[in-house]
């Protein structure tokens, strides 16, 4: 699986569970935000995420930074979340 990409308008519960299977199956996954209503989704569905894999006796950290994407021709700054095992090993 890519980035998974959030919307302001995105279900915070469906991107919670793509975020968590995307982990059981890879150790590794990044989330990609654009704008303060999609950062907010996203950080909720991330603390939803870990509580979920938290059951399942996996911890996971969260490491943000910017990029730099291009959409239809314009350059807009996007909030990229790597969410990886606490000991900052692949599974």
């Amino acid at each position: 699986m890519g980035i998974i990409k959030v919307a302001a308008s995105s279900r915070t519960s469906a991107v919670a569970g793509a975020i968590a299977g995307a982990y059981r199956d890879q150790g590794f996954v990044e989330v990609q935000a654009i704008g303060a209503g999609a950062v907010n989704q996203a950080i909720k569905a991330i603390v939803i995420a870990k509580g979920y894999l938290a059951e399942e006796e996996k911890e996971i950290l969260f490491i943000p930074s910017m990029v730099e994407v291009e959409i239809e021709g314009a350059v807009r700054t996007a909030v990229r979340l790597s969410i990886e095992n606490k000991d900052g090993k692949l599974l």
